[in-house]
């Protein structure tokens, strides 16, 4: 299984006094330059994806325009929303046994939890940028099943 972890790209802020509140958060919208991060993201991982690719996204306003960039197709899950827990995630995909290739899109800090604990083995907060990629394989060697790290892209680099 591929995994493509995408973070999804800036967002607006949320008012001071809007910043408790989780229904405010998940309708909060890409900025100008977030749609731009989003639009640059896409191409890179739409000249390396096959044709059949399955993508999979929060329920945020800023993941749905994120992956809008890339396929008018994406799977809404709930299981990741902001606050994940990176179990719930990997069951919510069948890791590693899901589709042959599937972009998460979601947020931190579990993007970044999710990446560490499949390349490190335990769950640690690694940073991924907004629109940031992590492209992961799993697969099986001498039957050891291993994960490789095939690419980190940040959206400076695109």
């Amino acid at each position: 299984m591929n995994l493509i972890l995408w973070r999804h790209a800036e967002a607006e802020d949320l008012p001071d006094v809007l910043s408790i509140s989780r229904s405010a958060d998940l309708q909060r919208p890409l900025t100008r330059r977030g749609r731009k991060q989003a639009e640059s993201s896409a191409a890179w991982l739409r000249a390396r994806l096959p044709a059949d690719y399955r993508v999979v996204c929060s329920p945020a306003l800023r993941t749905r325009e994120t992956a809008a960039a890339l396929t008018g197709k994406a799977e809404i899950l709930d299981e990741l929303a902001p606050g994940a827990d990176v179990g719930a995630v990997l069951a919510a995909i069948d890791w590693p046994q899901g589709h042959e290739y599937t972009v998460v899109v979601g947020h931190q800090p579990w993007i970044g939890q999710l990446a560490s604990l499949l390349l490190a083995g335990q769950e640690i907060n690694w940073s991924v940028k907004k629109s940031g990629i992590w492209w992961l394989t799993a697969r099986t060697r001498e039957s050891e099943a291993q994960v490789v790290l095939r690419a980190v892209i940040p959206p400076d680099l695109l």
